[in-house]
């Protein structure tokens, strides 16, 4: 059966293709335009041809268009770990799962238009600040599993995930090809020349 033979209810089909992607896009061009505080749900819907109802089945609230897929990425970033070579050190293991979230971020200009919504949010810039909380406590908590000291483990998951973030800032503020991998390993590189004093 293709999709134009699934039949239709009050003029639209039962299955709509990339519905949270659909939704989430016009929730970003909303927030860009209007701002966050003073988008509805009832309007990132409408402009969508859908429902509330079909927003809410797909997004918690608002907020959830900007950190979706935060769960995923804090699953990933554990199972990397887990599944690190034995001897590896610490920062090279933070190192490795961070480069693999970093692989996930393509769009730029969607990265771009995010990030400024959430620049010009006090809430959603602690959301932002939460949710880097939370990739450090489940890059702490991997490293403890494999045995390694609370200090250490903790000193490199935040360091790791300073490290991630200036690469976040370099592949928005830059406009060259750079992917996101490329740019967290170089970012990896200058923390070591910072830690052994070069220039």
């Amino acid at each position: 059966m293709s999709v134009t033979d699934i039949p239709k209810l009050g003029g639209m089909s039962r299955w709509e293709p990339n519905t949270r992607a659909r939704l989430a896009g016009a929730a970003l061009e909303l927030y860009a335009e209007r701002g966050f505080e003073q988008t509805t749900v009832a309007e990132i819907a409408r402009r969508t041809g859908l429902t509330e109802r079909t927003f809410f089945r797909h997004f918690a609230d608002k907020r959830e268009v900007l950190f979706g897929g935060s769960e995923v990425l804090s699953e990933l970033l554990a199972a990397i770990i887990a599944e690190a070579p034995e001897d590896a050190a610490p920062i090279a293991i933070v190192a490795a799962a961070l480069e693999e979230a970093g692989s996930r971020l393509t769009d730029r200009e969607h990265s771009r238009k995010r990030q400024a919504v959430i620049d010009a949010n006090p809430e959603l810039q602690e959301r932002e600040l939460i949710k880097m909380a939370t990739w450090s406590a489940v890059l702490v908590a991997g490293l403890r599993e494999r045995g390694v000291p609370d200090t250490v483990a903790n000193l490199s998951a935040e360091a790791g995930v300073a490290v991630f973030k200036v690469a976040v800032g370099r592949w928005l503020a830059e406009g060259g090809d750079e992917t996101m991998p490329q740019l967290v390993r170089e970012s990896f590189k200058g923390l070591r020349d910072v830690v052994d004093g070069s220039r």
